[in-house]
């Protein structure tokens, strides 16, 4: 049974950092793209990040990009989010979502779905100003 567990949420000033984290078990970690999703009430689900096995490739929301860095360790089956300079718009669930199929990543819409991939239970990141 594949398994994803995020930890690291909470809440923070705007402008702080936070870094998540996602520990994977029962699967073959290492031949799989990561991605990070973010979920709220008015905007649902939107895609954060992705980054590919090996780690040397990664992409980025444009609410994101400069501001939060993902990343991975094969050897602890972790992949990590690094978020900085944070602001009221980054209050969200964060979830990270595993493709169930090795090798291959999942595509924007897949990444609305739920029913795609594996997901974890989601941390609670909640920014105030």
């Amino acid at each position: 049974e594949v398994r994803l567990v995020e930890s690291g949420g909470g809440s923070v000033q705007s402008g702080g950092s936070l870094t998540l984290s996602c520990v994977v078990s029962g699967s073959t970690f290492d031949q799989h793209w990561m991605h990070w999703v973010r979920e709220t009430p008015g905007r649902g689900l939107e895609w954060v990040a992705n980054i590919n096995p090996n780690g040397l490739a990664t992409a980025y929301g444009d609410s994101v990009e400069g501001r939060f860095t993902v990343s991975r360790d094969n050897a602890k089956r972790t992949t990590y989010l690094h978020m900085s300079n944070l602001t009221a718009d980054d209050t969200a669930v964060y979830y990270c979502v595993q493709p169930r199929t090795p090798w291959l990543g999942l595509s924007g819409p897949e990444l609305r779905n739920k029913g795609s991939g594996f997901w974890g239970q989601g941390t609670q990141v909640t920014v105030s100003s």
